[in-house]
């Protein structure tokens, strides 16, 4: 039996062997964290050094820093796409990795208006879940006593296709929820689950969420942790217990499962469950049937710790939504993951969100840092900044995440803006500032300014036979509607006030936004249903002439000022929506895939 000193580290003394290896793997990788990055990187190039790309960049079987850097040119996804391209077709020949590539990940984010395909390797499962085994070893040093109940967590396996070359496609998540790492993994008290898997791998969302509350509700005293991925789910989750109570109290009640349950692997592993209860579903419609859902989620599940949700970057619009569900639990965002790389975990999970910080694992890949300079101009004729290697960030920083990975990434450019506040041991610690170029965003979806200008010009088309035009638009998620929606402020120069566009016009023009918009949209909108209809207010002539006049009043130069294409501060949003004459929905689903198209 370990003595209590051996379970100690600088971190906090664990419960159990088992945790106590794990935190001191979190002591040795950050104390090492320079020297881990180097043979990281070293590795990286022993195993790829056969490949097609590497081959191209002339690094000669190099494992040096020096010569990656100055040989291996920093990308986005744009560059990387032929050869993708090639490998989505069916070319097995080491393109980019030196072993097989097993499947791509969709990225949330998009090219071209379409998922992100990453390429990976067998091994990143691993990697990935030699992460999540360190997740709970440190909040349980904060929480003592998870391993005494369950959590209750909504997970969802989304779509998944074939590339052309046969290789599988589909989201991270579902990757690992449909691999045996999850499916087979072992007994551990600390993640005991009240969803079974059969209905965490149900691809029909409704019967997925379905089974996952009506199990949470059955085992309700059980739960000490409720979570989601993300923030939105857990709001969707809390959105289908209002819509659906009442069945679910039936069900609870009789001991029957409601007949839209008709996956067969749900029905069979629900039978062990079902057994009448009348007493908690009286409980349930007492709590659900009087309106009032303030704090539902402590009311249900009484001995909640906490919330298991990200609530950094676009999901921090969700924060008053959650504290007004839970009665103000606290917020856990517990790691920081991405379709290409796994990065870091948080060190305090039990922190405010808006001072999550995440510690950067330097075992999971080689990485670099980009000084991010928002008001630099592209036009300046100063070389581009020199990357920084992951020890000598600076306190206080703005950068833009680099990669290098094992399977095959080299010096990629993520996309997220990271800020340093610090360091634990040598590694350092990041805030989440934002994803590049994001304007809006309300699940998964990120759609930047291009993407929502082509938007705008495509759905204008519309209007050109009433003479009308939009002078100036902008616009913000609302995520006070569940699910969240897009609204996009328009305002319009009619020339023929006789020959206005109906309401059905505006309806359609509402409908050519959303199918202008990229394919993580649309399958919010159409498949997921985690996006309400894309919502356009028409305002006043003259209202973005008072916005300029507002922005200047408190600072903005004349000169410089642009009409900003995203708003979320509080008092341009009411003077907007003072400005509001008429507004219009979606009246349909867009296309979700391209043969859908109409």
């Amino acid at each position: 039996m370990a003595t209590l000193t051996s379970l100690s580290t600088p971190l906090g003394t664990a419960s159990c062997e088992k945790h106590a290896k794990a935190l001191h793997f979190i002591e040795k990788m950050t104390k090492n964290a320079d020297t881990v990055q180097e043979t990281v990187l070293a590795e990286i190039l022993i195993r790829n050094a056969e490949t097609e790309y590497l081959g191209r960049h002339r690094i000669n079987g190099a494992t040096d820093r020096e010569t990656f850097k100055s040989k291996v040119p920093v990308i986005t996804y744009e560059d990387l796409q032929p050869e993708i391209q090639r490998i989505a077709n069916g070319d097995r020949s080491a393109i980019l990795s030196g072993h097989p590539i097993s499947e791509f990940l969709t990225s949330s984010g998009t090219s071209a208006g379409e998922r992100k395909l990453m390429p990976t390797i067998q091994e990143e499962l691993d990697r990935r879940q030699l992460l999540y085994n360190l997740l709970m070893p440190v909040m349980n040093l904060y929480v003592p006593g998870l391993d005494k109940g369950k959590g209750l967590y909504f997970l969802f396996v989304k779509s998944e296709t074939k590339t052309p070359g046969g290789l599988l496609a589909r989201p991270v998540l579902t990757s690992y929820y449909k691999s045996e790492h999850f499916k087979t993994r072992p007994f551990d008290p600390y993640n005991v689950y009240t969803s079974p898997n059969e209905a965490i791998l149900c691809s029909d969302s409704f019967q997925s969420m379905y089974t996952q509350m009506l199990c949470g509700l059955y085992q309700q005293k059980e739960v000490l942790r409720v979570g989601a991925v993300f923030a939105s789910g857990l709001i969707r989750a809390i959105r289908f217990l209002q819509l659906n109570w009442e069945q679910l109290a039936h069900d609870i009640s009789t001991g029957t499962l409601n007949p839209k349950i008709t996956d067969p692997s749900i029905r069979d592993s629900m039978s062990r469950v079902l057994i009448p209860n009348p007493e908690l579903a009286l409980f349930i419609t007492n709590e659900c049937s009087g309106g009032d859902w303030e704090g539902i989620i402590s009311r249900i599940w009484p001995n909640t710790k906490y919330l298991d949700v990200i609530v950094t970057g676009a999901m921090a619009q969700y924060i008053p939504t959650l504290d007004y569900y839970s009665g103000g639990l606290p917020l856990a965002c517990t790691m920081y993951a991405s379709s290409e790389c796994y990065f870091g975990l948080n060190l305090k999970p039990m922190c405010k969100p808006s001072e999550v910080s995440y510690t950067i694992m330097p075992n999971m890949a080689y990485f670099e840092f980009l000084p991010h300079e928002p008001t630099s101009s592209t036009l300046s004729c100063n070389p581009p900044p020199r990357l920084v290697d992951m020890v000598d960030v600076e306190v206080g920083k703005e950068y833009e995440l680099v990669i290098t990975t094992y399977a095959g990434l080299y010096r990629y450019r993520v996309g997220d803006i990271l800020r340093v506040t610090g360091f634990y041991n040598s590694a350092p610690q990041f805030h989440f500032v934002r994803r590049k170029n994001v304007l809006l965003s309300i699940d998964s979806d990120k759609t930047d300014e291009a993407e929502l200008q082509k938007a705008v010009e495509n759905a204008s088309e519309l209007l050109r036979d009433y003479n009308t035009s939009v002078v100036e638009y902008t616009s913000y998620a609302d995520t006070k509607s569940i699910p969240g929606h897009y609204v996009i402020y328009w305002e319009l120069l009619v020339k023929d006030p006789e020959n206005a566009a109906s309401e059905e016009v505006m309806k359609q023009c509402c409908l050519a936004m959303e199918e202008s918009l990229n394919s993580v949209y649309r399958q919010g909108r159409v498949a997921d249903n985690s996006i309400g209809a894309l919502e356009i207010r028409v305002v006043k002539s003259g209202t973005f002439e008072e916005l300029m006049d507002y922005a200047i009043s408190r600072g903005a130069s004349i000169n410089q000022y642009k009409v900003p294409r995203c708003v979320n501060f509080t008092p341009i949003m009411e003077l907007l929506d003072s400005r509001v004459i008429s507004a219009h929905f979606s009246p349909a689903y867009p296309y979700w895939t391209p043969e859908q198209r109409r």
